[in-house]
């Protein structure tokens, strides 16, 4: 098992990243949290089936009592309606203000349990334990936590840092295929913004990552891990430099809302984001076009989208992009790739950023 530590003073916390954990789980929450008792779990009608009863085992032979809630799949299910039905469940299951609330599932199960510890009761202690690679190795880690409404996503969170995060790169092989590659996005993510030699090495070993290595797999899960891991450190509350996280998600998160959710897995969404904004970043003259073709390619290459579907209005993706979190005095700070490694801010408005849609709603991101 390897650790890595979160630093943030008095909240800092493990992530714990190895093969087979999963089973570790009940021991490790006792190393961190002494006092065992009631503790809820949060989780999926998708992951529960799989690994709801494994969980329950090793919380109580470690000598907790869990209460298990389940709510439906699918980021559609991140919402005010599905919170209150958490909080009615916590107060179901007399949970108190000391019980740990743990979040077994993807990122959706992340940030909704995640809310819920931070409002339930005033704060109970959180652990994430993700089981899909999206949320190993983005959204379990940094305490972004959130549900979605109607006008946009995660405009309803705080900021609420885990006690513990138990990573199991096992669970990846349940994990559906779409899912993984889905997951692959993020991963490209931290590359092109923040390492050079994360992405080479995913161009280079990208078809043993896909055959899900292990070792090879727990090794890109760790690195991601730390590099969100050092951002977060610098920029805990997104006030300036942890935005850079923030790349191929403002358009990324305009086509989610435009097809309510349902349409595209955030993941893809957020590649197709990824390739405008290298496209972006190329016509403003920031990028070399090698430098955007490359990032496309791999994309492209993982089995992910590049290209904005035509079927998207105008109207609705600027309406996304208007409703995005980090729009300030009317501009989006929009998160530009000068080369692998290196980003730039670009403060735009959402008319501008539309302007950069070339030929209907397709663009030059890589292909089409």
């Amino acid at each position: 098992m390897e650790i890595v530590t979160v630093n943030l003073g008095s909240r800092s916390y493990p992530v714990c990243i190895g093969r087979g954990i999963l089973a570790d789980l009940g021991t490790l929450l006792r190393e961190q949290h002494a006092t065992a008792g009631r503790v809820a779990v949060v989780t999926d009608s998708v992951v529960g089936k799989i690994y709801k009863e494994r969980v329950v085992a090793t919380l109580t032979a470690a000598g907790f009592a869990p209460w298990v809630i389940e709510i439906p799949a699918g980021e559609e299910h991140k919402n005010l309606a599905w919170l209150a039905f958490l909080y009615d469940k916590l107060i179901e299951g007399r949970i108190e203000r000391r019980s740990p609330l743990i979040a077994l599932g993807g990122g959706v199960i992340g940030d909704i349990t995640g809310f819920a510890a931070a409002t339930f009761q005033r704060g109970l202690p959180f652990v994430q334990v993700p089981t899909t690679l999206l949320a190993q190795v983005d959204a379990s880690v940094g305490g972004k936590t959130a549900i979605n409404h109607s006008a946009g996503k995660n405009l309803i969170g705080a900021f609420y840092q885990p006690r513990l995060v138990v990573i199991d790169v096992e669970t990846l092989t349940t994990l559906p295929r779409r899912e993984f590659l889905a997951g692959m996005a993020e991963v490209i993510k931290y590359g092109v913004i923040l390492s050079p030699d994360l992405f080479a090495l995913v161009e280079e070993q990208l078809s043993a990552l896909l055959h899900l290595t292990p070792a090879l797999l727990a090794a890109v899960v760790k690195t991601c891990c730390q590099l969100k891991a050092l951002v977060v450190e610098e920029d805990e509350t997104e006030g300036d430099y942890r935005a850079i996280l923030n790349f191929g998600h403002t358009v990324g998160h305009a086509i989610e809302r435009a097809t309510e959710y349902k349409l595209f897995l955030h993941g893809e969404a957020v590649a197709m984001g990824m390739a405008f904004a290298m496209h972006l970043s190329q016509q403003r003259g920031l990028c070399s076009a090698t430098t955007k073709e490359r990032v496309c390619r791999l994309l492209k290459t993982a089995g992910l989208p590049v290209v904005i579907p035509q079927t998207l209005t105008r109207e609705s993706l600027l309406l996304g992009i208007e409703a995005d979190k980090k729009v300030a005095a009317g501009k989006v700070k929009f998160v530009c790739i000068e080369e692998i490694g290196r980003t730039r801010f670009e403060h735009l408005t959402a008319q501008e950023v539309m302007g950069y849609l070339r030929g209907g709603i397709r663009h030059a991101g890589g292909g089409h």
